[in-house]
């Protein structure tokens, strides 16, 4: 499995025999069932995951009721919002499917980056694109209609809709199931 990292960040990098190296090295690969809590709200989150196989959902529970703020699948990076500061998870992270994952943490990473700085210097160039990324997604869902961020979500990552119960996909477009099925029933009018 250590192949599918070195594949994914040959992307940002040529990766040369030492840089592979330090990556098998630093694996540390393994296998979730569908329905794990990876973590849950009031945990202490040192550890970050990398995506090498399978559906992870981010969420929060307000007001008795989860709101789905992400959904994780292959070659992504899920970095919880507290991880290594030892405050306090205040969501909570489930495989929705079997997750195979690398899994880092600041001890290890440290260990890594000073055995092998080039793997520090990807990995900022790499936080750096998944930040503006982010705050393009965010941007977007903001300025958008439901009925736009389900259009959206449909070009861009149609696999969701197959691997995700619907309910916890309206969760994540801010609306309720009936929401979501007007717009879909909408949507299949228009064609």
């Amino acid at each position: 499995m250590e192949h599918l990292i070195i594949q994914y960040l040959s992307k940002y990098t040529t990766i040369t025999n030492d840089l592979e190296q330090a990556i098998t090295e630093s694996a540390s690969i393994k296998s979730f069932p569908k329905g794990k809590i990876l973590l849950h709200e009031g945990d202490i989150s040192n550890e970050c995951y990398f995506i090498l196989k399978g559906c992870v959902r981010s969420y929060y529970i307000r007001d008795g009721k989860e709101k789905t703020t992400e959904f994780f699948t292959e070659e992504q990076f899920i970095l919880p919002n507290q991880y290594g500061t030892n405050i306090p998870s205040d969501h909570f992270l489930e495989c929705i499917e079997e997750v195979v994952l690398n899994i880092s943490n600041p001890n290890a990473e440290k260990e890594a980056f000073q055995k092998y700085p080039q793997l520090e210097i990807l990995y900022r160039k790499m936080a750096d694109i998944i930040f503006v990324n982010f705050q393009k997604k965010m941007d977007e869902f903001r300025m958008s209609s439901a009925e736009q961020r389900y259009i959206d979500l449909t070009k861009e990552r149609p696999d969701l809709l197959q691997r995700v119960p619907q309910h916890q996909i309206a969760s994540f477009l801010g609306i309720s199931p009936e929401s979501l099925s007007r717009i879909r029933k909408r949507l299949l009018k228009k064609k």
